[in-house]
């Protein structure tokens, strides 16, 4: 481990130039290049024209498996309860906590279906049912994340989804039992030990084996990102997520140690992970300098956090509270800790942000694993337009119209004289039969 200073970008957002410097760096081209993407290609043909035989060769290939057929990449309900029953008693009761915290904030997300009457006796409404089945991609081998089970079905199944199938590639036949207790504990129907490209395709095309699903969520690797993209349309999906990031908005009174083992929660995460800290107090950011440089030789991920702090981390200088929140609300990152005195009012003026963590308690990584809400969060400044992963992802929603034979006669002119306008008179002829004479 290297002992010389950690070189973090230091911004003002004063000076000139900030802006610009500051788009350079959050830039993130998560964009596949040609070898990849024809990677994805051929792997998402062959699946759709081999199936199960084309799952079998590229877990071989890919995974270093040795296996024959889909029997031996199937996992039964009876091996994950198994795998729940034999947790240490300590990680059980973890993950039996975090699971009642996820679904009870989900609970309250459920949307319910309406209608109503107008005078004429005309319904109208929205009738709002769940998908059929949903696909999970979960990341396999030493990269164990139970917390993307739980965080992936638990809404699902809240939501009312009748099957939940989970993909988990296993490299060279190492299965993680805590991801099997986890879709234990979270419902998950079937498991099929799979990844990559491969998984993505059998998900959302079919196979002999693997059920086609309505939408697929769950993080992955450039390869599995881009067969998401790639068969979009074909199926619903979560997102294109990018890597992990943190904006910690602080006012110089909270421990610096603290705010620099936040900015390690998402650096370790890898290489391309992005950690920021903004605040009024130079004077602060020379502190939590001296944190980093404290605390890094202790870490066990220290290069990765290295070398991610030293790529795309940033300490910047603002002027004031409300500076602090231009800059925020430009970045509009994925998670935002409010590490300031009144937290909630600061919240109020946040426009973008996946998700919002305040005060000096709330650490970012409670939100991993077992606050409650959804830690699949918008990355690279989509929280501009896009939202946590919810309920609501797994729901759709039909509209419901009945026309009285009143309500239709009165609306068929409406709707004549529009179509008419368009010219497409059978819209028109097909309103005014019902029109009364």
């Amino acid at each position: 481990m290297s002992n010389t200073p950690v070189d973090i970008t230091r911004l003002d957002a004063s000076a000139e130039g900030f802006r610009e410097r500051l788009d350079s760096m959050l830039a993130w081209e998560g964009v596949s290049d040609d070898a990849v993407v024809s990677i994805v290609t051929e792997v998402i043909r062959e699946v759709r024209r081999r199936g199960d035989e084309a799952l079998v060769e590229y877990s071989n290939r890919f995974d270093r498996l040795d296996v024959t057929d889909m029997e031996q990449l199937s996992i039964g309900a009876d091996r994950f309860k198994q795998a729940y029953e034999g947790l240490p008693e300590g990680q059980r009761e973890a993950l039996r906590v975090a699971a009642q915290r996820i679904r009870d904030y989900h609970q309250r997300q459920l949307q319910e279906s309406w209608q109503y009457r107008e005078s004429d006796g005309t319904l109208l409404g929205q009738q709002v049912t769940a998908m059929d089945r949903v696909g999970i991609y979960v990341p396999g081998g030493k990269a164990a994340y139970p917390s993307s089970v739980l965080m992936n079905a638990l809404p699902a199944k809240v939501a009312g989804v009748a099957e939940i199938i989970m993909v988990v590639p296993t490299p060279a036949g190492e299965v993680n039992e805590l991801v099997l207790a986890a879709a234990y504990q979270s419902g998950v129907d079937r498991v099929f030990t799979i990844g990559g490209a491969q998984a993505v395709a059998a998900l959302a095309y079919g196979t002999q084996s693997v059920p086609r699903v309505d939408k697929i969520v769950g993080p992955g690797n450039i390869y599995v990102a881009t067969a998401k993209r790639m068969v979009f349309g074909q199926v619903g999906i979560d997102m294109i997520a990018g890597p992990s990031e943190i904006l910690v908005v602080c006012d110089g009174q909270t421990n610096p140690d603290w705010i620099a083992m936040d900015l390690f929660s998402q650096a370790e995460h890898d290489e391309d992970a992005q950690s920021i800290l903004v605040s009024t107090d130079e004077e602060f950011l020379d502190r939590v300098q001296a944190s980093i440089e404290k605390l890094l030789p202790t870490m066990e991920r220290a290069e990765i956090i290295r070398t991610s702090l030293e790529s795309r981390g940033m300490l910047i200088k603002v002027c004031d509270r409300e500076q602090a929140l231009e800059v925020t609300n430009r970045i509009a990152p994925e998670h935002l800790e409010l590490s300031v005195e009144n937290p909630e009012s600061w919240a109020r003026e946040v426009r973008h942000a996946g998700a919002i963590f305040m005060g000096r308690y709330t650490a970012e990584a409670l939100g991993d694993y077992c606050a409650g809400p959804n830690h699949v969060l918008p990355t690279s400044s989509t929280a501009r337009f896009s939202s946590p992963l919810g309920v609501y992802d797994f729901q759709k929603r039909s509209s419901l119209i009945q026309f009285s034979a009143e309500g239709a006669s009165e609306m068929g002119k409406v709707a004549s004289v529009l179509a008419r306008g368009e010219g497409l008179t059978a819209h028109a002829r097909s309103a005014e039969y019902r029109i009364r004479k």
